[in-house]
């Protein structure tokens, strides 16, 4: 039984809809049988939230115990204390809750705890160091007279309460990427060209114009004539410069969430209080 027990405590729940729920905080056997009937899930920011959840139709492979709720119901069951025994009527809340009815509960007296107290790993280690185990009080603390009986000239109780312990996670949003591409465009563009011709003129001379002979001979000239053609050239020049930064936008959300805190109740019997004397106001 110390074997399954401790195989538990090493194995994740999971819901019904294949989610993570979380790790196996605690195991909680049945009186009666001494079989293991409830785990609590560590859940929430860091793991500090403990939730009870029914191995009843649970279904384990490997090291993943994979139950028949999902992980919201989970996450919504009822907040119990997980430090101490279940009592008859925080199981039945438990049970209705998770839709289910064990036979053995209407039977039981009412306030009697039907569940044994948690099973953690600290408990295993404590065994395995050869620890002496401690009488357990009414709620399992050691070294506690049941009720809380004690002799003393003076007692004294610590209250306490639950915080919020609210953290913060980033997530990835969104990604923006930056890519170039080259497209091609045809250009049409008008440029003015200029080209030489070739002009004949004729003038006659008369007679009379010329007073020095001239010689019959061959001769031959030339000239050259000119155009203007286009030539195309390219070059690349920066036209636009792109630029992306991050910028951090903040914003607050309203965190909500239940907690717990200790009440103090004064019960005198037979006890004749000092004036000046007693507890401070409660907060």
């Amino acid at each position: 039984m110390e074997t399954e027990i401790r195989n538990l405590l090493d194995c994740h729940v999971v819901g019904s809809d294949g989610q993570p729920i979380g790790k196996v905080g605690q195991v909680y056997l049945n009186d009666r049988t001494g079989e293991p009937e409830w785990v609590t899930v560590r859940t929430g920011f860091f793991g500090m939230k403990q939730t009870f959840v029914p191995l009843a139709n649970a279904r384990r492979s490997g090291e993943e115990i994979r139950v028949p709720f999902d992980r919201e119901m989970i996450k919504g069951a009822p907040n119990i204390d997980v430090n101490g025994r279940l009592a008859l009527e925080e199981e039945a809340d438990l049970y209705r809750y998770y839709g289910m009815q064990p036979s053995g509960i209407p039977q039981q007296r009412s306030g009697e705890p039907r569940t044994r107290g948690p099973f953690t790993g600290e408990r295993f280690a404590e065994q395995e160091r050869g620890v002496p185990g401690e009488p357990l009080g009414e709620r399992g603390v050691p070294g506690e007279p049941f009720g809380g009986l004690a002799d003393e000239r003076d007692i004294d109780m610590t209250m306490s309460e639950e915080r919020l312990r609210i953290g913060k996670e980033s997530r990835e949003t969104g990604r923006v990427r930056l890519h170039k591409y080259v497209e091609t465009e045809h250009v049409t563009e008008r440029i003015p060209l200029s080209h030489e011709e070739l002009v004949i003129e004729r003038e006659p001379i008369s007679d009379g114009e010329t007073a020095t002979p001239l010689e019959i001979r061959e001769e031959e000239r030339q000239m050259i004539l000119h155009e203007e053609r286009p030539i195309v050239g390219k070059e690349t020049r920066p036209v636009e410069r792109v630029r992306i930064h991050k910028r951090d936008v903040r914003h607050e959300e309203i965190v909500e969430g239940q907690v717990r805190r200790e009440r103090l109740e004064i019960d005198e019997e037979g006890i004749t209080r000092a004036e000046g004397e007693g507890l401070p106001p409660e907060r």
